[in-house]
């Protein structure tokens, strides 16, 4: 009597195959994830239409280096979907026969009777079609397992190593070593620290110095392409993983084109940019529009600067630490404990508002900052419209920015600024408003102000002094 193995073996024409296990996710499924990924959104927000979790979207993505390569495309149709599977799992358990399966689904009665046979479920000793394993089987048998050039080449992958880390030399040959940088566990290069002195070769210097230096052989060619998937790619096996540090970027995975060219300002929209920004602003005739940025410190330290247009009065806003800062750890879409998050940003201005009198606050010029993306709250609950300027034009809030060339003199480059109480700064802003103007002939910042209340207010006592 032949044994059981032997006789499935011949019933489906094939080598026995290791059990799946439990149904894996379908290749059209993860096809779907990079169809996703490819728009530029991360893998935790492309695993949600995709029907799978955020864990296993970011391990895709980890585990192909951000390079969907084959992954992006579509199956051709040569191909049975698992759609056709389910319907021929279904149609085979009424005991269709195989003719009538394969007109209800447009396919050849060869190409359903090989799939009955080929793709059958074995594992508990019976000839059974499930639509899961059948898709499962197809997939393993479609792989092409080829090993890599590098891998297969000792000479060639030396070669390219040398150059991605080989180390420094001085013109005597004499190596010098350069900084030691910290381990790498898998992520981009260090932020603010040493980087190992290397060679650093791009792949495409490496791909096109081959030729030069091995002009008579060929098997000492390989693209720049291959050279990136063997070291983003993990299953590839050719090139040591840490090796990414020694790219220019040291970026640990390929970043997808359409992310590294969205946009980074989603928080501005269409009707909040400065082409929108009323005519009166333009002629500096009536007072109350404000231009207003940050000026950045050492540690995440920050102070907020608001300046009239009309009057260059300035206006400094404190933005302390919030609690918790430099003792809870810094997590991922965590709290913003700097100082100058989102929503302490925009209660910080709020306040601002509260001290000068509602006619002094018509509209504010900001910067493409996202410490200011909760604008729409702030508008609401202040009454100030905000609006945006343009990316790279700093000359469209320029009161604001020569005001902050002259806050430098106060608060330098490199300096801690959250070291200064609020008394502090606002003693800073009075002596801005105190010095002078040519632009104004000659008057201060606060006389000016002072004057337009008096104006519109006679009876009204001025409190900008």
């Amino acid at each position: 009597m032949e044994r059981p193995s032997s006789r499935i073996q011949n019933a489906t024409w094939r080598e026995s195959m290791r059990s799946p296990g439990a149904p894996s996710l379908r290749r059209e499924t993860e096809r779907q994830f990079w169809r996703h990924i490819a728009t530029g959104i991360t893998s935790e927000k492309a695993a949600e239409p995709s029907g799978v979790s955020q864990a296993v979207g970011s391990r895709w993505f980890r585990h192909r280096g951000g390079m969907p390569l084959f992954m992006s495309k579509s199956v051709s149709s040569r191909f049975l979907s698992f759609e056709e599977r389910e319907e021929i799992a279904l149609l085979n358990a009424q005991d269709v026969g195989v003719r009538e399966i394969a007109r209800r689904i447009g396919r050849s009665p060869s190409t359903v009777a090989r799939e009955l046979t080929r793709n059958t479920a074995t594992r508990s000793g019976r000839l059974e079609y499930r639509a899961t394993v059948a898709q499962w089987k197809a997939d393993w048998m479609a792989r092409r397992p080829k090993s890599a050039k590098l891998v297969t080449h000792p000479q060639l992958r030396g070669y390219v190593q040398d150059r991605l880390e080989g180390k420094v030399r001085d013109a005597d040959g004499r190596a010098i070593e350069g900084p030691q940088q910290a381990p790498f566990i898998g992520r981009n290069k260090p932020h603010r620290g040493d980087r190992k002195w290397v060679n650093g070769w791009s792949p495409e210097q490496i791909s096109r110095r081959l030729k030069i230096d091995f002009p008579g052989d060929e098997l000492m060619r390989i693209s720049h392409e291959a050279i990136y998937q063997a070291l983003y790619i993990q299953g590839r096996g050719a090139l040591k993983r840490e090796l990414v540090s020694c790219l220019r970027t040291g970026r640990a995975p390929r970043v997808p084109r359409a992310r590294s060219q969205a946009k980074a300002w989603v928080h501005v929209s269409e009707d909040v940019m400065i082409s929108n920004r009323p005519a009166e602003v333009e002629d500096r005739a009536v007072p109350g529009h404000w231009e207003g940025d940050l000026i950045i410190g050492l540690n995440r330290s920050a102070i907020g600067t608001l300046v009239e247009r009309s009057s260059r009065f300035t206006i400094l806003v404190h933005l302390p630490r919030e609690e918790g800062y430099g003792v809870t750890p810094r997590t991922k879409n965590g709290p913003a404990l700097a100082g100058y998050g989102a929503v302490t940003m925009a209660n910080a201005l709020k306040q601002t508002v509260t001290t000068l009198p509602a006619q002094l606050w018509r509209s504010l010029t900001w910067d493409r900052g996202k410490e200011l993306s909760d604008h729409a709250r702030f508008t609401v609950e202040s009454g100030v419209d905000v609006i945006f300027a343009d990316p790279r034009s700093p000359w469209q809030r320029g009161t604001n920015e020569n005001t902050n060339g002259l806050l430098r003199q106060y608060f330098p480059k490199g300096t801690d600024l959250s070291r200064w109480s609020e008394q502090e700064i606002q003693a800073v802003a009075n002596a801005l408003n105190s010095r002078p103007r040519k632009t104004l002939d000659w008057k201060t910042p606060a006389e000016v102000l002072n004057e337009y209340l008096r104006s519109v207010a006679p009876t009204s006592v001025a409190t900008t002094g």
